[in-house]
Formats: C-alpha cells, sequence, structure tokens
C-alpha cells in the first residue's frame, strides 16, 4: 500500500540548505585565517622596518657626533685662520710705519724682522743724517739699538742697524 503521491528521492547526506551553510562558514574562516596571516606578514614587516630605522638612527647619531667634532675642528681651524690674518695685518701695518719712517736720502737694502728685533741693511749719505732721520725714531721705538757705518768708494756709507726690545718692555706692552 501507497500513502504517498509522490515518488520516493534519496536523501542526501548533506542537503542544499547545510551545504550553503557550510559554504559560507568556510568563506568566512577563509577570511579570517587570511586576514590573521596578513596582519601576522604586516607585523614582521613593521618590526623590521623598525629594526632598519633603528639602525638608521644609530647611523645618524653617529654621523651627527663626527660632523661636530669636525665642526670643532674646522672653528678651531678658523680662529687659527682669524689669529694669523690678525698677525699679518699687524705685521703689514709695522712694515709699512717702517718703511715711511725711512727718509728719502737713506736707501734700505735689507731689512730682516724678527719678534723681538730689527736688522736693516742700507747706505746714507752721511752719518749725521742717518742719525737724525732713521736713529732716532728707531732708538725711541728700541730698547737697544747699534749701528756700524761701512764707507763705500762714492762717499757714502754703509750701514747695519740692529735694533732689539727687551723681554720687560714686552710684558709692560702687553699689560
Amino acid at each position: 500500500m501507497k500513502h504517498s503521491f509522490i515518488a520516493p528521492r534519496a536523501k542526501r547526506l548533506i542537503s542544499g540548505e547545510l551545504r550553503l551553510v557550510l559554504f559560507f562558514f568556510t568563506v568566512t574562516i577563509a577570511m579570517v585565517v587570511g586576514t590573521y596571516l596578513f596582519l601576522g606578514y604586516k607585523t614582521y614587516d613593521f618590526l623590521n622596518e623598525r629594526k632598519n630605522v633603528a639602525q638608521k638612527e644609530e647611523a645618524l647619531k653617529h654621523s651627527i657626533a663626527q660632523m661636530e667634532e669636525e665642526t670643532k675642528v674646522i672653528e678651531g681651524e678658523a680662529k687659527i685662520v682669524e689669529q694669523v690674518t690678525t698677525d699679518n695685518t699687524v705685521m703689514k701695518e709695522s712694515i709699512r710705519n717702517l718703511f715711511d719712517l725711512v727718509p728719502e736720502d737713506i736707501t734700505l737694502s735689507r731689512a730682516e724682522l724678527e719678534e723681538k728685533a730689527l736688522i736693516l741693511y742700507g747706505t746714507t749719505p752721511n752719518k749725521e743724517s742717518y742719525e737724525y732721520m732713521l736713529h732716532a725714531p728707531l732708538r725711541s721705538i728700541f730698547n737697544r739699538t747699534y749701528t756700524s757705518f761701512y764707507p763705500i768708494e762714492n762717499g757714502w756709507y754703509r750701514f747695519v742697524s740692529s735694533n732689539y726690545l727687551e723681554e720687560e718692555t714686552l710684558k709692560e706692552g702687553e699689560e
């Protein structure tokens, strides 16, 4: 006896609805696992990038320290250059003042300028013109002055004038 109006169908273990639910669960789990793997990779990449930035920071700190040392050296050299320039300017003015002291009658052939001495070589028409025109200003500047005269053929005199500053005068002038 048949009590059904339709033919019986074979029953499946997994129905269409259950298949749809399992598909969505699988897709959801795949998305969660994919997100986890993506975040794990990004975390690993971020840690590597942070290490690289830390290494660059250390390298920059070291470079800055080297540049500061080089800057100090350059500043020291600049001070030395400034001192040399100042000394050269003072020396130039001293030499200009020295040549301004020499009258027209007296001719200098050589001048040796040292730290505490000045030695002049030259010719003069007579001893008196040297004494009044050049020796007097030199005596007012230097503590000790010595002059030697040598006659030459034309009646003029060749002279060597050695002029020295004393240590005590230098110290008093510096203070």
